[in-house]
Order: structure tokens, then C-alpha cells, then sequence
């Protein structure tokens, strides 16, 4: 389906929502259309975010909003649905368009399985009733499960709309870029240099991948002649749990103090859980080096962008409480910082500048999540 038909079909004007590579067609719309627009498109941190947004665009014109996600970010809304817009507390209407990343029987990467097979349980739980699209899906039926909804919807209840693989296409083209010289890969080749055999705790998407590739190419990845780690067991490759890679990073620095804990934390990531700096702040573990790298995109699913380009996550670092946090936007600066955190005891925080875009054949994890685990946990002792 056209993502034009399906827009006018949803009836809204605002649109509020986290990217996901299933939506890229209605991301690349908004995009196109409104850009960020805070009457017509805002980006959030997180998927809860969003539906407080919606919510407050909901009281102040009586209008139905939308909230877009992929459906990992369903966790994030259970709290504000439960206890803000279902219609036994204030009875606040919405549209979710859902991503179904996961599906049953489609293959997918293993952090999305297990998400996918319980995404319309959890609908049915939150008592959200909802509408699957797929590539055979016509306007007229769109048309009439919207008229269906619409009834619902004016009585408080919100509703979903869960998209399926390539349900959606858009003819358009929307470019993402910034004027940022380093790119991700080459600065998680020179953090790998400073790190050596410290464990390293990346976030999702392609920074993990990235990092896997990284160790391959150094003839890192396997147990061989005077390598220390077994295979791959320098590094967590935080696949899923987007946000969550810094805390994980933090509970590993406390418990094992005698160990330099790095993380590679991407600036979507940071800002979707960013009370995360607060807390790693007031434990202040020395021997934690925390690295954001900051293309100010979602990259991962597609590009679209995050609000991380008109802030200084350095500051943001600074008044939370980390005793050292620098910016750095070339290599030289990269390189002199690595060295200086590599070589200090105290909690750092390092932001570094990047550029939007990967290689094309960027490959992905061959070990699984378990085999992951196990090894990093082998590398830890």
C-alpha cells in the first residue's frame, strides 16, 4: 500500500514516534512532508515519550494523534497506556502503527524472535484492539477497519495498527547526512586499538556490528596464538535493549573494579534512556570509559534524524556529574582522548562527532547472543 493511502486513511494531522526500518516508508513520508515539525512530526527519545506527547496534543485540541514504533518499543508504552490513556484513568485516544519486526515464521535477527511472537499477545493484555496490514491488504479494507476504529476511538480507546514486512512503500527519496568527517567504523577501529584486551559493551545496531566486523578484520575474533579472549569474548554486543548498553556497562565496571570496562553507546541509544548518565554519575566507577558516538540519526533504521545534533552530550554528561567528559570531531582529537582515558582512573565520558552512513555489505554477528554471552563472561573472569 501506497504510505500516502495509508496517512489519509489514519485521518491525523500529528504524528509522534521512534523510526523503525519496517516504517521507513512513513518515516521517509513524515520526513519528507513535515520534516520535525512540532505541530505535525516530533521524534522522541523513547516510545513512552511519545505517547505523553500525544497525549498532551490529545487535551489541547481534542484531536486523535498517531505514535509510531517498532514493536520493541512496545514495553516502553505499557506504563503510559496502563496508567494514563486507557479509559478507566483518562480515557486518552491514539493510533499506534507498529512495526512488526520478529514475526512468526519470517526470519529475523534473534533479538527481534522472541518480541515478535508476543507482540499481539501484549496488545491483547493492554486491551488494545488492533488491525494487521500486509502486502495483500486493500485501502477499502484499511478504510473500513479505520471506520470500525474510529467508533472506539471516540469513547477513549486506543488502537493499533501492526505493519508487516513491505506492507508499505513510498516512491520518495529522503536523504540523511551531516558535514561530520569521522564515520562510526573507523572510530571503533581506533577504540579498539587504546582498549586491547579490556572488555568492551557496545549498543544496538550497526555499532555491535560493526565492532564484530572490526575484531574479525584484526584477527581479534577467534582464540589463537597470544590472544587473551576467547571468540569474540572482549566484547557484549548489546544487540537488542536500545538505551540499555551503558547500564549494563555500569554493572559490570562496579563488580569487577579491577577492570577497564569501555561501552559504545550511540547518541539515539543515550537519549532513550538518558537518566542512565545520572545514575553511572553518582557511582562514579574510575575504572568505566563511556563513548558516544554522535551521527545525531537513527542510522540503524534508516537515518532519520535525532535531536543529539543540536545538543552537546559532553554537557549534558558534565551536569549529571561525570568528572571528565570531552567532545571530538577528528581523529587526532579521538586518539589523544582514547590514550588519556586508556591511562587515567577516572569515569570518562568521551562524545564523538561522526558521520551518517555504513558500508553496504556490513555483515552481522555470526556467534548467537548465548554464544556471546559465554564468552564474554569466560573473558571476564
Amino acid at each position: 500500500m501506497k504510505v500516502e493511502d495509508f496517512v489519509a486513511a489514519l485521518g491525523a494531522d500529528f504524528f509522534t514516534g521512534v523510526p523503525d526500518s519496517q516504517l521507513k516508508a512513513l518515516c521517509d513520508y513524515l520526513m519528507g512532508k513535515y520534516g520535525i515539525d512540532p505541530a505535525h512530526h516530533v521524534i522522541a527519545a523513547n516510545e513512552g515519550n511519545c505517547v505523553a506527547l500525544a497525549a498532551g496534543y490529545h487535551l489541547a485540541t481534542g484531536r486523535v494523534p498517531v505514535v509510531y514504533m517498532q514493536n520493541s518499543g512496545e514495553g516502553n508504552v505499557i506504563n503510559p497506556l496502563a496508567s494514563l490513556l486507557n479509559e478507566k484513568v483518562y480515557a486518552i485516544p491514539e493510533i499506534f502503527v507498529i512495526g512488526w519486526r520478529g514475526e512468526p515464521g519470517v526470519k529475523d535477527e534473534p533479538q527481534h524472535v522472541w518480541q515478535g511472537a508476543v507482540t499481539l499477545p501484549l496488545l491483547d493484555v493492554m486491551g488494545v484492539p488492533y488491525f494487521v496490514l500486509d502486502t495483500e491488504t486493500t485501502l477499502e479494507q484499511l478504510g473500513e477497519k479505520m471506520a470500525e476504529f474510529r467508533g472506539l476511538l471516540t469513547r477513549g480507546k486506543d488502537v493499533a495498527i501492526v505493519v508487516r514486512k513491505g506492507a508499505l512503500s513510498y516512491a520518495g527519496r529522503t536523504e540523511y547526512k551531516n558535514d561530520n568527517p569521522m564515520r562510526r567504523e573507523e572510530i571503533i577501529r581506533h577504540i579498539i586499538t587504546y582498549s586491547g584486551d579490556d572488555p568492551i559493551v557496545s549498543t544496538t545496531g550497526k555499532a555491535s556490528r560493526e565492532l564484530f566486523e572490526a575484531r574479525e578484520a584484526a584477527g581479534q575474533g577467534g582464540q589463537g596464538a597470544g590472544q587473551a579472549a576467547p571468540l569474540h569474548g572482549r566484547d557484549f554486543l548489546t544487540v537488542g535493549s536500545m538505551g540499555h548498553s551503558s547500564s549494563i556497562a555500569l554493572g559490570i565496571a562496579l563488580n569487577k573494579p579491577d577492570r577497564k570496562i569501555w561501552c559504545v553507546d550511540g547518541d539515539g541509544a543515550a537519549l532513550m534512556h538518558l537518566g542512565a548518565l545520572s545514575v553511572i554519575a553518582s557511582c562514579k566507577p574510575g575504572n568505566l570509559i563511556h563513548i558516544v558516538i554522535n551521527n545525531g540519526a537513527h542510522e540503524s533504521v534508516g537515518g532519520m534524524p535525532t535531536v543529539a545534533s543540536a545538543l552537546s552530550l559532553k554537557d549534558v554528561a558534565l551536569a549529571c556529574g561525570y568528572p571528565v567528559a570531552v567532545a571530538v570531531s577528528n581523529f587526532d582529537e579521538l586518539d589523544r582522548e582514547l590514550a588519556k582515558a586508556k591511562a587515567g582512573r577516572q569515569l570518562t565520558f568521551i562524545e564523538a562527532k561522526c558521520a551518517i552512513g555504513a558500508r553496504d555489505d556490513l555483515g552481522r554477528p555470526t556467534s548467537t547472543p548465548q554464544e556471546n554471552k559465554a564468552a564474554f563472561m569466560k573473558h571476564l573472569e
